[in-house]
């Protein structure tokens, strides 16, 4: 790992080279990966003059064997901790305390009809279950529910199986991990208990994505779609489905690796690369209207 600010481009390569072999999900991929980057790195295609320039170009490299959108050489403006997954949390964290906590609005419309805005991030469920918890309780009384996704970039598998919770029944198989450490499989299930009221599983309930939309916001509309639970509104969204980790190989870069990919128990698939695909799809501007048209026109039948 470098230690000073100055920008080598050898050691950074040499660094996320070694971290993707060690931790990529698939293996192969990352051989070749590590070789490209090295080809790359020999030929001076990363003798430029700063990170946000070199993290440009070696995202651009990363993502160019499987268009792997959660594999990254992501920048910081500002030096970031040299531990592990320090940079993200640390900017995780200004998020979460500028935006409620993650539920920046809960918002009751005509006919009965709530919205709940989840954004930026499904944020760590140690930080999150409060807020959250909160703001899924104010609305479950609505007659009809709207969960707005479309600024929701990601975030916490752990938090997905948390506001599931809310708007289901019964527990509920989501989702399982698969992890390339140790080959293990970890299975995520809703809550047999939540803080707060739930919404429950049989009022009509909405979600709202955009191309925006991004991994564990992803994995909870899909979740839901699959389980004929809620109807998708809005575009197609942006299709990364492997949880990651982040590693500073540099004190303004991040290399953020994927170390599991998701499976969906119903659909034995995911949305990697394909996107959630909405059930009615419209510009995601226009979603909001559409999905309370939609609710209101079901409570009325």
């Amino acid at each position: 790992m470098t230690t000073s600010t100055q920008l080598l481009p050898a050691p950074v390569i040499d660094e996320t080279a070694r971290l993707l072999i060690e931790h990529y999900v698939f293996p192969e991929i990352a051989e070749q990966l590590a070789g490209l980057l090295q080809r790359r790195l020999a030929e001076g295609a990363y003798d430029v003059g700063g990170a946000e320039e070199l993290a440009r170009l070696v995202t651009a490299d990363l993502q160019s064997v499987n268009g792997d959108r959660h594999l990254r050489l992501k920048h910081h403006a500002d030096p970031v901790s040299p531990e592990q997954g320090a940079a993200s949390l640390a900017a995780m964290r200004r998020d979460f305390d500028t935006s409620l906590g993650g539920a920046p609005r809960v918002q009751l419309l005509d006919g009965g009809v709530a919205v709940v805005e989840l954004a930026p991030m499904l944020f760590p469920l140690e930080w999150a279950a409060e807020p959250l918890g909160a703001a899924l309780t104010v609305v479950s009384r609505a007659q009809a529910l709207i969960v707005d996704l479309r600024g929701n970039r990601g975030g916490d598998p752990d938090t997905v199986a948390f506001v599931c919770s809310y708007l289901l029944d019964e527990r509920t198989h989501l989702n399982t991990m698969h992890w390339r450490s140790g080959g293990r499989s970890e299975q995520s299930w809703s809550l047999p208990y939540v803080p707060g009221a739930r919404f429950g599983g049989s009022k009509p309930l909405y979600v709202l994505s955009s191309d925006s939309t991004f991994s564990a916001a992803e994995e909870l509309a899909y979740n839901l779609q699959q389980l004929g639970r809620a109807v998708v509104v809005g575009e197609r969204t942006r299709g990364g489905a492997h949880p990651c980790k982040g590693w500073t190989v540099h004190p303004h870069l991040e290399a953020t690796i994927p170390v599991g990919r998701a499976i969906n128990p119903v659909s034995g698939a995911n949305w990697e690369g394909t996107g959630v695909q909405p059930d009615i799809p419209c510009a995601a501007a226009d979603s909001l209207d559409h999905a309370h048209t939609l609710a209101l026109a079901r409570l009325a039948g």
